[in-house]
Order: C-alpha cells, then structure tokens, then sequence
C-alpha cells in the first residue's frame, strides 16, 4: 500500500462512515489486484487493474450487476450482456485505451484456466469486463505496451486488504483535473432493515479540467492554477461499485447511475471527450451458473424502497475515492506535450483550505 496520505488524512471532513479500509476490499471476499508497467526511458507508464468479486476458483459464480453512464466516449467491454441479463462472472479489468484487447485476451485465458471443468463440460463462453481511460499525456499509449500477460500477472496478484492508489495499475499514467491521478477506492457502511451492509468502489480517475475541481463545495481548482496542461476536457473514468447488500439488476443499475452524483461533487459535468462508465455489483447470494441450476431461481433482495441509504454511500464513496486518487499523485513528466511535469496536489493547499 502507498504510504501516500489519504483525503481524511488531509483534514478534509468528508462525510458518512467509511469501513476498516476505506476500500473497495471492505467488501466480503473481494480482491484487487495490480500490474504496473514503468519504463521512463521508454516513455512506458501504464499497466492493468483487476478486480475480482468474489474467491470462486473452479467453480464460477455469477454476480448480480448493473451498469450505466454519463458520458460514452469510452469502452467497457461485456456491459451489453450485463444490461439484458443482468449478471456477469470472472473479473473487472480497468487498462488503458489501446490495451483493451490485451488484456481482454489475458483475462479470457485467466477465466478458461481458473474454470478449467466449466469450460471443458460444456460450451462455455468467457465475457470479461474491461473498461479504459486514456493516458497518453503521461505514456506513450501508441507503443501498446500492455500485453495479455499483464493481465494475467494483475489477476494473479489480486488479494484482500488495504488497496494501493495513484500511479498504480491501470492508474499509473492517469491524470484528473489536470493534476496527476489514476487510481483511487473508498467504502462505506450503512445499516438497512437492522442490517450492516458496505458499499465499496474503485475508479480510475482521467478525467476533468482544472477550473471545475471542487472539494466538499469550494472551487478550488481556480486557486490552484499553476502548471496547466490542456486547454478543455479530454480524459475519462471507470467507476466500479461493489456491495454485499443484496440487489437485483434493476437496483444495481440504479446504485451505478449514482457515481454520476458523487463525480459531479467533485465539479465534472462530464465533458463531450470524455468516458464516464459505471459498473456496480452484488457479492450477496452466491449460487451457480445459470446454466447448471434448475428450472427455479429464488434470492433475496433489499426492498427498493429502503435503499435510499445504499445511493447515498455510492455518491459519497465516489467523490471520495477520486480524491484519494489526487492526493496520492506524485510529480511526473508528461510524454505529450513533451518536457513538461504533470503535478501531484498541493497537499498543503488542501490542508489549509479546511483547517
């Protein structure tokens, strides 16, 4: 784990109550690994994210997911089955824009080995989810240097526990609001019908211009204007939520629309080049594939009308994890426009505006 601060740790009063980690691993069984790929000399900064719902080596289950946007100039891959289905199983992928089909192709091999007797007894299909952003102001994203065994080696490290951000994974080339970003998590726990349930994410944060940065309600992107990079929105986000409240597709759709409300606090309207994808699932109510139970299915599901606390967690969450993503930036050279620096957060800036 980074030894980076985090956005609490900065004095910054966010709200609501976050798990142990403050992180998407908060969330029972839940595993987050990562490949990172730097090269300076090459101009290589890049790498693969993966995340896995839940330990069900051998023998796949699906989750229950949902998944929705703000703005589509984007790619994740698999969503159009989610949508008219409703579940996927395997893993969550985030990369870079050009390593979409790489790490597509490693996770497919991932899921034929690790469900060797699923896809040997009978004709099954794998359907990772990967989703992009673009990091070619930091990388040289046209040398795609991401490469199925990246993808492989991110699923292969994935574990429980606290959960490293910024230049990490798919994150390592990933600039927010002109400052460097890439990626960052938060939970939160919340009580409904007498139960505790928790609400993690993880994002890959490219997305924003400087003058829209606001924190908890203060602009204070137009403070910091020193060292600007682009002269109008370019980048993109994946949002990825997981709960272990049970939810239906319909409320998982629900649950991932409301990353558009925790990215919005952070001052984006979402810009016409950007992508802003949102994927949410449930861990609850394990079972099997589809395809080998019976003619009946039953599971349980929070009644919607309750579930105003689970969206609320979701946008408080997001907004969150995106900060984390900024406080954990570091310094780094930009690729193109050549010869220039891509700046971490003035952390003392951040400090003082909350003191």
């Amino acid at each position: 784990m980074s030894a980076s601060p985090r956005a609490r740790d900065l004095g910054i009063p966010l709200p609501g109550t976050p798990g142990p980690l403050n992180a998407i691993t908060d969330v029972p069984g839940l595993q987050v690994g990562f490949c990172t790929l730097l090269e300076p000399a090459r101009h290589i900064r890049t790498g693969v994210t993966a995340i896995l719902p839940r330990p069900d080596r051998g023998h796949p289950q699906p989750v229950w997911a949902g998944v929705s946007k703000l703005n589509g100039n984007g790619e994740m891959t698999g969503t159009h089955w989610i949508d008219d289905a409703g579940w996927f199983f395997g893993p969550v992928l985030i990369t870079n824009t050009h390593g979409v089909g790489a790490v597509h192709d490693g996770a497919t091999r991932w899921m034929i080995d690790r469900y060797a007797d699923h896809f040997a007894a009978r004709h099954a299909w794998a359907m990772p989810v990967v989703g992009e952003t673009y990091d070619g102001l930091l990388n040289d994203i046209n040398a795609m240097a991401v490469r199925p065994e990246h993808a492989i080696a991110a699923l292969e490290a994935a574990s429980g526990g606290p959960v490293a951000e910024g230049a990490v994974g798919g994150g390592t080339g990933m600039v927010a609001y002109e400052f460097k970003a890439g990626t960052g998590t938060a939970s939160r726990r919340v009580r409904l019908g007498g139960q505790g349930y928790t609400v993690g994410t993880l994002v890959q944060a490219n997305h924003g211009w400087r003058d829209w940065l606001t924190v908890l309600g203060r602009p204070l992107g137009r403070t910091l204007a020193q060292d600007r990079l682009i002269e109008r929105e370019t980048g993109s986000i994946i949002v990825v939520l997981a709960t272990d409240a049970p939810l239906g597709p319909l409320s998982l759709r629900h649950l991932a629309r409301r990353a558009a409300m925790g990215l919005a606090r952070g001052g984006t309207p979402g810009g016409n080049s950007s992508g802003d994808l949102f994927l949410a699932f449930s861990v609850a109510d394990p079972g099997p594939m589809p395809q080998a139970a019976g003619p009946l299915l039953s599971r349980s599901e929070v009644n919607p009308e309750i579930i105003d606390p689970l969206y609320l967690a979701a946008v408080e969450a997001v907004e969150e994890a995106v900060l984390n993503a900024l406080v954990a930036g570091r310094d780094t050279p930009t690729f193109r426009p050549a010869g220039r620096i891509c700046r971490g957060i003035d952390h003392a800036a951040l400090r003082a505006a909350f003191a």
